[in-house]
């Protein structure tokens, strides 16, 4: 890549200085090569000066002068450099620098963006993990379309990614999910009910209990024990929750059942283990985990008086037996109610003797749906909040995952409805993905107009010097690197900046400049500028899940 081609100049350069006596060799490999967030700045910057003069105290700009001067002998990369503000070096690299960043493009085509830099390293990534108590909401949705980008990517660049959906099926809130449905039951068929307090609302349970009728008929109205309700509400609702996952494209590895830890004994293994370590005790009828004594502020239920667990105790042997399947890298995707449970989480991982820093948690603040400037309320068909489904009614598939991936994760997301069904560059969907068709459209003249695309060897490259092209093949250059980052850092929406920042680009090119021109060497240069584009676009949405059409 061209960023680690100019860090290795430098470094020789820096070295080259150690040699001299310009300075000492403390500061190797501390200074950064960085492209500038402000246009005019140059193609890279590096603070080496202002770095090594802070330790010699001396002027920054006297030392960017001897670095620079260093610089100016490299001619192959560097057109010319400038010292700028307090002692930074910008530099600009030559225009075929930018020119011969499409041979990669092609070279790789479908693979251009991918890379090995995961090395295999073992990743389960859990995410969705909605408990099978009612419908998918468009809360549930960000997260899932927030995870699997992470999961695309994690793949993208050479991870081994394994899918876990935490399937919560244990616990009070399955035995109220199981005494709402035999209320609906009874109520249906006219009998006297008690709906709990803390029930499960919405039409979603009348349909359970109507299908328990239509089964059993009236013969289940003296049934004590709400097993059987139990059963069938979480049989329906996970068979509509995997419905919407399948609808968006999300595929799970792996479904892991709550009820497994009671079952396997690793709910009991854990208390024993904690016990065993002086971390347990109870109190008031409850046993605490004595969490203050690894770094909280205070104490943990982890078991009620009522004898239940708190949600704790199970993910606590949840993540245990993560660790167990040999995993390297454990990312858990959360919403942001979950934002006080994770340190209880991870103390218990670390007291069970695990190295809680493989674990990273991701996570996504809620969702708002406007329409008409105002908040979308309530649900009327399905429940107490918007469905995944009913927002996947108004909006393609593409939509809803791009405006889910548009915001960083941490970031509240308002998903303007109005905007979303707009067929227009108004839409930042359809502004990228037009981007992606319009290449299409331009290729396609090429060929009715004969104008042959050549092999890019055979292509006079030299003439792609006009600003605009420039900039995109810079954009172009960068996609690799940006990929890697995103995958790292986890961030999805990375992908989406990047690719509405290079539709911007390319538009405005498009607007201003012929593709198929008079000059046939110039269209046939043009031309693999566009195929290039073509491919990094495609490769961009791809990663994300995204589609690219060819018409719009």
């Amino acid at each position: 890549m061209i960023r680690q081609q100019l860090k290795q100049l430098i470094d020789a350069c820096f070295e080259q200085g150690v040699s001299i006596g310009l300075w000492s060799a403390d500061l190797a490999g501390k200074y950064t090569v960085e492209v500038p967030k402000q246009d005019g700045h140059g193609d890279f910057s590096t603070n080496m000066a202002l770095l090594l003069a802070g330790r010699l105290k001396i002027n920054p700009r006297q030392t960017a002068s001897q670095l620079t001067a260093l610089l100016e002998k490299e001619t192959e990369l560097i057109d010319h450099l400038e010292i700028a503000g307090p002692g930074f070096v910008n530099i600009f690299l030559k225009p075929r620098v930018w020119q011969h960043a499409l041979f990669p493009v092609f070279e790789q085509r479908d693979h251009f963006g991918l890379s090995t830099i995961g090395q295999g390293r073992k990743v389960m990534v859990e995410f969705v993990s909605a408990n099978p108590t009612g419908p998918l909401s468009v809360g549930h949705g960000r997260q899932a379309i927030l995870g699997d980008a992470i999961a695309r990517l994690l793949t993208a660049t050479g991870h081994d990614v394994f899918r876990e959906y935490y399937f919560n099926d244990a616990g009070r809130q399955m035995r109220v999910l199981g005494e709402s449905t035999r209320a609906r039951y009874l109520e249906l068929l006219g009998l006297p009910s008690q709906f709990p307090e803390d029930g499960y609302q919405g039409d979603y349970i009348v349909d359970i209990a109507r299908e328990m009728i239509a089964e059993h008929g009236n013969s289940l109205q003296d049934q004590s024990d709400v097993v059987p309700f139990t059963n069938k509400a979480k049989e329906m609702i996970f068979k509509d929750i995997s419905g919407t996952l399948e609808r968006m494209g999300i595929i799970f590895d792996n479904y892991y059942n709550e009820h497994t830890l009671y079952e396997n004994g690793h709910i009991d293994s854990v208390v024993a283990e904690l016990r065993a370590k002086g971390l347990v005790y109870e109190k008031e009828g409850a046993v605490w985990f004595k969490t203050s004594e690894l770094g909280q502020d205070q104490d943990r239920v982890i078991i009620k008086s009522s004898g239940e667990p708190t949600y704790r105790l199970p993910d606590i042997a949840y993540h245990r037996e993560k660790f167990r399947r040999n995993f390297d890298w454990l990312i858990n995707v959360f919403g942001s109610d979950h934002i006080a449970t994770v340190p209880d989480v991870l103390a218990g991982v670390r007291a069970l003797g695990y190295d809680d820093s493989k674990i990273t948690v991701v996570l996504h603040q809620f969702v708002t749906l406007i329409r008409d400037g105002k908040q979308v309320k309530m649900s009327t068909r399905k429940a107490t909040f918007i469905t995944v489904d009913e927002l996947l009614d108004e909006v393609s598939v593409d939509v809803a995952r791009f405006f889910f991936m548009m915001r960083k994760a941490d970031s509240q997301l308002e998903f303007d409805l109005d905007l979303a069904t707009k067929e227009s560059q108004e839409n930042p969907v359809y502004y990228v993905q037009y981007g992606h068709a319009r290449i299409c459209s331009i290729l396609r003249q090429a060929e009715e107009k004969g104008v042959q695309r050549l092999p890019i060897k055979d292509v006079d490259i030299s003439l792609l010097v006009e600003p605009e092209e420039l900039q995109l093949l810079k954009s172009m250059a960068a996609f690799p690197a940006m990929i890697e980052d995103a995958a790292l850092s986890l961030a999805p929406h990375r992908v989406i900046f990047f690719l509405m920042n290079l539709a911007g680009q390319f538009h405005s090119y498009y607007n201003k400049h012929k593709v198929i021109t008079d000059n046939l060497t110039l269209s046939q240069s043009r031309l693999c500028l566009m195929e290039a584009l073509q491919i990094v676009f495609r490769n961009g949405l791809r990663i994300v899940g995204l589609s690219a059409p060819e018409e719009m």
